[in-house]
């Protein structure tokens, strides 16, 4: 079963920023997309940014022209960069790998802007 090991989270004023990483502790075989999701309190969890084996992305109409997703293939890493950062972004962010023949879920870092 894949496990995903996430960090970069923390505490931010609004404006600044963080970095989110994630990776898989063994080894994952044909790999799909990774990317990020969020839930913030009394709320549904929410598509944040996603990139596909190609390098194609998607991401959130709310979360475009400030976050930044990037992968290392070679280290099955994936990234996001995340700058301007509103209070509104605060949540909890999950790291999603999804491979040939199923997916996993980050356990979850906390992101928490201060206005």
């Amino acid at each position: 079963q894949v496990q995903l090991v996430e960090s970069g989270g923390g505490l931010v004023q609004a404006g600044g920023s963080l970095r989110l990483s994630c990776a898989p502790s063994g080894t994952v075989f044909r790999i799909l997309t990774m990317g990020w999701y969020r839930q913030a309190p009394g709320k549904q969890r929410e598509l944040v940014a996603t990139m596909a084996s190609g390098g194609d992305t998607n991401y959130a109409n709310s979360v475009k022209g400030r976050f930044t997703i990037s992968r290392d293939n070679a280290k099955n890493t994936v990234y996001l960069q995340m700058n301007s950062l509103k209070p509104e972004d605060t949540a909890v962010y999950y790291c999603r790998l999804v491979h040939i023949t199923g997916g996993a879920w980050g356990q979850g870092t906390q992101v928490t802007v201060s206005s």
